[in-house]
């Protein structure tokens, strides 16, 4: 749990706030949407899997489909980078989004490195 939110609860709000920045780049026609559908994809995968760790049938699964939900926070980090830089949006209103996107990162890299210690 961080600040009494679990990890679980924190990626589905961020997968929430995706999907509303995906609706916002949707608006103009061409290259945000393209950018757009991978930016959905990466940002609401993030939770599924960290929700699928959950169900793990073994400490190596669950470590296995964190590390994936790693891989999916660091494309989102990608996406949101090269939107930021590209200009397609201010840098204020996908500022917030990256930075939660880092954050869940390094949570990821802490668990799955705690995990792999045990």
């Amino acid at each position: 749990m961080i600040n009494n939110i679990s990890i679980t609860d924190r990626t589905k709000k961020f997968a929430v706030r995706i999907i509303k920045a995906c609706c916002f780049l949707d608006e103009k026609p061409g290259v945000n949407r393209i950018i757009s559908s991978q930016l959905l994809r990466s940002g609401t995968s993030i939770g599924a899997n960290v929700r699928e760790a959950q169900s793990a049938q073994s400490d190596k699964d669950f470590i296995s489909k964190l590390e994936i939900a790693l891989k999916e926070a660091r494309e989102t980090q990608y996406w949101l980078e090269i939107i930021i830089e590209s200009e397609l949006v201010e840098k204020s209103k996908f500022d917030s989004l990256l930075q939660e996107a880092n954050e869940i990162g390094k949570i990821l890299v802490s668990s799955t490195k705690k995990l792999k210690q045990k």
